[in-house]
């Protein structure tokens, strides 16, 4: 074994998952710290999406419970608070014991008036926030290192596999080893199996075999305990006579089993059972389709009201599955459209489609063709992939909408149907080039709900309506109009993060940096992490001065988001500025791997070449770094350099000038204007200080290099202020001066 700590990969039986499944079998095992916790089952059936991470998260705050008084506790605790999104999301059973802090009308919106769906990318945010939140917890429990077991996690919801795999990436397992136990390879979508491979050492193991034991066969009620037993493991037990007793009994007697078992678990009112054994046992009940299909419909609901969208469409497949859609058309509907919606929003639009074709077909009830047309315009307009984006046809998708919602009996739902869809067509508008009349269809929707709907009414929809004005605003450069449209769905809306996050956006385009800054710490407070803020924040901190907060910032990108390679050429950039390039080096050869043909890295691979001699290298970089993008400034002038180093002044003058051009900065300028020096080009060289010392009057160089050039030009009476300026401003370099007389 090496002797860099790693995390374990067991790959072998069931139930390994602790020193006695494994330790005969794996070399290595008394060498891992102590368990924090008893071994964790990840299979899906136990508790749906985030059974594993619904369990740590119990288990922690458990813990954290049982050191109150401590100052280990309290530490413990103030780390549990400072996450209580991501816990709540995952341990809905925390919120009887722990306050939910950081509400938003999406999250308390009635299921009637949820219009907004949160974002697929919300829960790798829950599962970074998740990872901090153990390393804190841990950290202030003890000093020493711990390991933490995972079991069945081949068999766990691609929620907790993605928990998983930033769990192997991030945490340091000379601190806290991780053992992830499958029975076979874990499934190949998502981040797990590649993180394990490069972080995890794997061990295969081999069953031992089974003594050979004559066992007569159950019979009567030893049959049915047996049985028993085994259906209240959720049919999860590996002991093979357990199962035998289960499939002996004839099918009627196994559905008054799974009856029980699932009255015994409603018994315990605990939500997240409702997402996996639950729903389990009631579709293999007595009563699959009533029952049965009601459980699966409370999962679904409760999925994807919390972005859970891979479970949304396994729930609605098997809720399909069970119902006649001719006899519950409301209910096959409710199943129907919210697997669509989250086909769309998993990047599967194609199968999303299929569904609404098959529904068009099924009824002629309008609302559904309102509401299948609406989501097939959003698939031609937004999810579909670009060969197969249709604006135009998504517009006679929209206007179909609209046309049925017009026809709606009831005033109020007339309405906000109709402003709704509108909004929907105020998007198509928007994707064709046409913003003015996006903003008049969202101006004139908030102006119907305002008439027609009562003060309370879906307050979530008309923020979402001057949200997206707001938004428009911000694109026609109406900036201030667009900040007060900001600032009253904040005011409505406080708690969340993304509208703290495009104001910030306006408050800096607008030069209110500082309250931009603010806007962009508060996104930063109410969120999980995301990665978008912390690298516009750390642009921002750059560009005001603050190269350590930057540096911090496009730091963190880099660790929660490897694939944001712009946070890569930023800190890069920002480390090479500081002359940190051992630093740097490192993280442009990384970034390069990822994106082999970024002109930016490229560029920065030359500077790093030619900061360490090795001129033949930068060349070549810089080449490659202009073929990709001939705009690319930086490249150009830092090629200049390079052939300046190598005696071929006209192909340095010949790089600046491209430089200049392209960005006419002081240092650029400057940098040629030398260049003009050493060739000779006096006046010409004089006018690149001039234009130099124009942007920035205090510059030495500057100074220094125009008054040789002026003393070349016979300019004497320029050439002797220039360097009495420049004994003013840099007393201490006053043998240069001398040197150039």
């Amino acid at each position: 074994m090496s002797d860099r700590p790693r995390h374990r990969w067991i790959v072998g039986p069931a139930d390994l998952a602790s020193p006695g499944g494994w330790s005969s079998e794996v070399p290595g095992w008394s060498q891992l710290p102590p368990a924090l916790l008893a071994p964790i089952n990840a299979h899906r059936r136990l508790r749906g999406p985030y059974t594993a991470a619904g369990t740590l998260a119990r288990e922690l705050h458990a813990r954290a419970g049982r050191l109150a008084g401590q100052a280990a506790g309290q530490l413990a605790a103030d780390a549990l608070a400072a996450h209580d999104v991501e816990l709540l999301t995952v341990a809905p059973e925390l919120r009887l014991t722990m306050a939910a802090t950081r509400e938003t009308l999406t999250s308390l919106a009635v299921p009637s008036e949820r219009t907004r769906f949160y974002s697929r990318l919300r829960t790798l945010r829950i599962a970074h926030g998740l990872t901090e939140c153990l390393r804190d917890v841990v950290a202030a429990m003890t000093d020493q290192p711990v390991s933490l077991w995972f079991d069945r996690v081949d068999e766990a919801d691609p929620l907790d596999r993605e928990f998983l795999g930033v769990l192997v990436r991030r945490l340091d397992p000379a601190l806290l080893t991780l053992v992830i136990a499958t029975r076979e390879e874990p499934p190949a979508d998502g981040e797990l199996a590649a993180m394990l491979a490069q972080h995890a050492e794997r061990f295969d193991v081999v069953a031992p075999q089974a003594p050979d034991r004559l066992r007569p066969e159950p019979v009567g009620a030893l049959l049915v305990e047996q049985a028993r037993s085994y259906v209240a493991t959720e049919c999860l037990s590996t002991e093979p006579e357990l199962a035998r007793a289960y499939e002996s009994l004839p099918e009627a007697e196994r559905r008054v089993l799974h009856d029980w078992r699932a009255e015994e678990l409603e018994a315990l009112d605990s939500q997240s059972l409702r997402l996996g054994a639950i729903p389990f046992h009631r579709e293999l009940g007595t009563d699959p389709a009533g029952p049965g299909a009601a459980a699966l419909e409370h999962g679904l609901n409760y999925c994807i009201d919390h972005g859970f969208y891979e479970a949304t469409v396994d729930f609605g497949k098997r809720g399909r599955a069970l119902i006649d859609w001719s006899a519950a058309y409301e209910q096959w509907w409710t199943f129907t459209t919210k697997t669509t919606t989250s086909l769309a929003a998993l990047g599967r639009p194609v199968e999303a489609e299929e569904l609404y074709d098959e529904a068009r077909a099924f009824t002629v009830n309008p609302t559904i063709h309102m509401q299948a047309a609406y989501a097939t315009a959003m698939l031609y307009t937004r999810h579909h992939d670009e060969d197969r984006k249709d604006h135009h046809k998504a517009m006679a998708w929209i206007n179909q909408a609209i046309a049925i919602a017009h026809l709606l009996p009831d005033p109020k739902e007339r309405a906000f149907n109709t402003v709704f869809h509108k909004n929907g067509r105020a998007l198509i508008e928007g994707h064709l080039a046409r913003p003015e009349d996006a903003l008049r269809l969202v101006a004139e929707g908030l102006e119907r709900l305002d008439h027609d709907l009562g003060t309370g009414e879906h307050l979530l929809h008309r923020s979402v309506l001057r949200h997206n004005r707001a938004q428009v605003l911000s694109g026609l450069g109406r900036l201030d109009e667009a900040l007060a449209d900001f600032q009253s769905v904040i005011e409505a809306d406080p708690n969340y993060a993304e509208y703290h996050f495009d104001a910030a956006s306006v408050l800096r385009r607008l030069g209110r940096t500082e309250e931009a800054l603010a806007e962009y710490d508060t996104a930063i407070r109410l969120s999980p992490p995301f990665p978008e803020v912390y690298y516009n924040r750390g642009d921002l901190r750059a560009a005001c001065g603050d190269i350590a907060g930057a540096v911090a910032d496009f730091a963190y990108v880099v660790e929660i988001d490897p694939g944001f390679v712009d946070a890569y050429v930023n800190l890069a950039g920002l480390l090479l500025q500081e002359g940190e390039a051992e630093q740097a080096g490192p993280l442009v050869a990384a970034a390069l791997e990822r994106a082999p043909e970024h002109p930016h890295l490229h560029s920065l691979a030359g500077r790093l070449a030619m900061d360490s001699g090795d001129l033949a290298a930068a060349r070549a970089e810089l080449d490659a770094a202009i073929a990709l993008d001939e705009t690319l400034a930086e490249a150009w002038a830092t090629r200049a350099a390079v052939v300046f180093e190598q005696d071929d002044l006209t192909g340095a003058l010949a790089d600046l000038d491209r430089a200049v051009a392209l960005l006419p900065d002081p240092a650029m300028l400057f940098n040629r204007g030398t260049v003009r020096e050493a060739l000779g080009q006096w006046k010409e060289a004089i006018a690149d200080f001039d234009e130099a010392l124009a942007a920035d009057p205090d510059e030495p160089d500057a100074l220094l290099h125009r008054a040789i050039c002026r003393g070349r030009t016979g300019d004497r009476a320029g050439a002797a202020a220039d360097r009495e300026r420049f004994l003013l401003l840099a007393p201490d370099r006053e043998e240069e001066l001398t040197a150039t007389a």
